[in-house]
């Protein structure tokens, strides 16, 4: 099955986050991603807590987004290795690395240098803060773009104050743009038949993922702060509320939501309480509609509750951990968690989210070994076993 980007090859030097998750995008959609890594390995290598897999240099956060990818390990600091990724940039379609501004450049491999080896070339570098500006050198990596972009001002309870989001979500958001655009390029370069140069900044992607708060602090001169699990609309029926057993958060935007909410926890006479008659008397009288839902919601779990309101059209989820809902029948029909092979055994992975057609994301092989793929890339690359031997001797290369 031929997938979209089956005929693109990636030359990938990035690690930590923001990088691998844009170039896994296309590796899991037909793409060959050379991993290049320092003779020492990408750093996520060892992030983890079990000490096999550290030593292995096989995380759970390297290999889930690095799968499908080609490793590639060589001394960057020696000339040998620059002249071997000078050669494999003449066959490739994308360049893509997040290291700080100018360290492309200190090795002689910056956009400026490899175009001239490849006009097509499509050059994408991530960084905290983009290639100009007076934070252009400045090291960022995910929490201090939370804390920056104003994403951690408006995360956490009013009281205990800013909160950083559980998971890495600005690296994330970087990468997410960093893949769109490249995706956009190679799409450009297909009209006009030139490469080009990208500057993905994760403080730009972060404040882009806020456009409707920067634009409301812009139109109306309101300050976002801390709203705990309370939705954005403000509406009180847009938050985390207690249940008998475990918590629920409710989505109850619209009219008929909460006509149906009320009716379905018994509750129906509260619909002629002037206290909740429309939404703004519900705003004002909010701790006691809370007090209302959640005595009611006292006589079952969270998940009852969810299966009950549901089934009545009330949008609502109970609150579950990650190793409940990877369970969930719904990601199982869709066949979002992928088997694959691993270090320790075989487990699930999440793959992609989305699906298209007659075609699908696929995890063909797990996360490369250090250096497993050196020598197969230099022999395509036109290089003999004796040459390979030699930067093997020379320190030049792993695998």
């Amino acid at each position: 099955m031929s997938l979209p980007f089956s005929q693109i090859k990636i030359l990938d030097f990035t690690r930590y986050i923001s990088g691998p998750f844009a170039s896994f995008q296309f590796a899991v959609l037909g793409a060959e991603v050379i991993k290049v890594e320092p003779l020492e390995g990408d750093p996520t290598r060892e992030v983890t807590a079990d000490k096999a897999l550290a030593d292995a240099k096989m995380s759970p956060m390297f290999l889930s987004m690095n799968l499908n990818k080609r490793s590639l390990a060589l001394d960057l600091r020696s000339p040998e290795s620059i002249s071997i990724l000078r050669t494999l940039v003449k066959d490739v379609d994308v360049v893509c690395e997040n290291f700080r501004p100018g360290v492309m450049k200190d090795m002689g491999l910056d956009y400026e240098t490899l175009k001239e080896l490849n006009p097509r070339l499509i050059y994408c570098s991530i960084s905290g803060f983009g290639q100009s500006g007076p934070e252009q050198y400045t090291a960022a990596f995910d929490g201090k773009i939370q804390a920056m972009s104003g994403v951690m001002s408006m995360n956490g309870d009013p009281a205990g104050g800013p909160m950083r989001i559980g998971f890495a979500a600005c690296d994330l958001m970087a990468g997410s743009t960093g893949a769109f655009a490249i995706a956009s390029a190679l799409f450009e370069r297909e009209r006009t038949g030139k490469g080009a140069f990208l500057d993905v900044a994760m403080l730009d992607s972060a404040l882009a993922f806020l456009s409707s708060q920067v634009s409301e602090t812009t139109m109306t001169g309101v300050k976002h702060t801390q709203i705990g699990n309370q939705s954005v609309s403000r509406k009180p029926t847009g938050n985390r509320f207690k249940t008998g057993g475990g918590d629920i958060v409710l989505a109850v935007m619209k009219e008929k939501q909460f006509i149906n909410l009320m009716r379905t926890l018994g509750l129906g006479e509260a619909l002629n309480d002037p206290r909740f008659a429309n939404w703004s008397t519900r705003i004002e009288h909010e701790p006691a509609l809370r007090e209302l839902i959640e005595t009611a919601m006292s006589t079952q779990s969270a998940e009852l509750w969810e299966e009950t309101l549901t089934a009545a059209d009330v949008p609502c989820g109970a609150i579950r951990r990650i190793d409940q809902i990877i369970q969930h029948p719904q990601l199982k029909h869709r066949a979002v968690l992928q088997k694959v092979q691993t270090p320790k055994g075989e487990v699930s992975m999440a793959v992609a989210g989305f699906q298209w057609s007659d075609k699908a994301p696929t995890i063909d092989a797990c996360a490369p070994r250090l250096g497993q793929h050196t020598q197969a890339i230099l022999r395509e690359a036109g290089y003999s076993q004796d040459q390979i031997e030699q930067l093997r001797e020379q320190g030049t290369l792993a695998g």
